[in-house]
């Protein structure tokens, strides 16, 4: 078997190695995509689209508040501890 006939057959199976990963890719993203027009269809999606919902102000304003009263309990108890260590 010559060189030359020895870089054929390799080519020859590169090319066929890349062919074959290409096809089972294009085969993977279909099914893929089958899948998930099926998972919209059924209502199965349902669950993921509720952790979406943006919260409302009412939340938001009661949060920062609730912050704001454990920032201040906190600076309030190391200056405690502070007046203590000295």
């Amino acid at each position: 078997m010559t060189i030359l006939e020895m870089l054929r057959q390799s080519a020859l199976l590169a090319v066929m190695g890349m062919a074959i990963v290409f096809l089972f890719l294009w085969i993977m993203i279909i099914c893929v995509s089958v899948t998930g027009v099926v998972i919209r269809k059924m209502g199965w999606d349902k669950d993921v689209a509720d952790l979406h919902v943006s919260p409302s102000k009412q939340s938001d304003k009661t949060a920062q508040s609730s912050l704001i009263a454990v920032i201040s309990a906190a600076v309030q108890e190391y200056r405690k501890t502070e007046k203590g260590d000295s």
